[in-house]
């Protein structure tokens, strides 16, 4: 059964759509499922100014997009990697992330493991949009 909680984070969209001067793009697909994922940035002074994603995904890869969209803004491409390393660990072992991540803590848990690729996804969609 699907965790009211996730519906509730991907059913908001407000950062749902292409951007069209985007300064950074990735477009990732996972391998298992065939979820997609964009996500466009513009970055101005090492900071995320805007994000935007497109996805056909699950209800998980939706609702992660969804906060990553909202928390990334106005974060340094370090915090966002931190950030994003952290994510990776969330599933294992008990890790605190700051403020303006704490949201992740609701669904990145043990009940959702199952679900880490799908969850992650979007994590790994914007890294790899900073390394390019």
């Amino acid at each position: 059964m699907i965790d009211k909680e996730i519906i509730k984070i991907a059913s908001n969209t407000e950062n749902h759509g292409a951007l069209d001067k985007h300064t950074h793009f990735s477009k990732l697909k996972n391998a298992i499922c065939g979820d997609e994922m964009k996500i466009y940035l513009i970055i101005k002074n090492n900071k995320v100014m805007e994000c935007k994603y497109e996805c056909e995904s699950c209800i998980y890869c939706q609702a992660s997009v969804s906060l990553l969209s909202r928390s990334s803004k106005n974060q340094s491409i370090e915090e966002i990697k931190d950030f994003a390393d952290k994510a990776k660990n969330s599933f294992n072992n008990k890790v605190s992330f700051n403020k303006d991540w704490k949201d992740f803590k609701k669904i990145m848990t043990n009940n959702n493991i199952a679900r880490k690729e799908c969850l992650l996804l979007p994590i790994n969609t914007i890294l790899d949009a900073l390394n390019n």
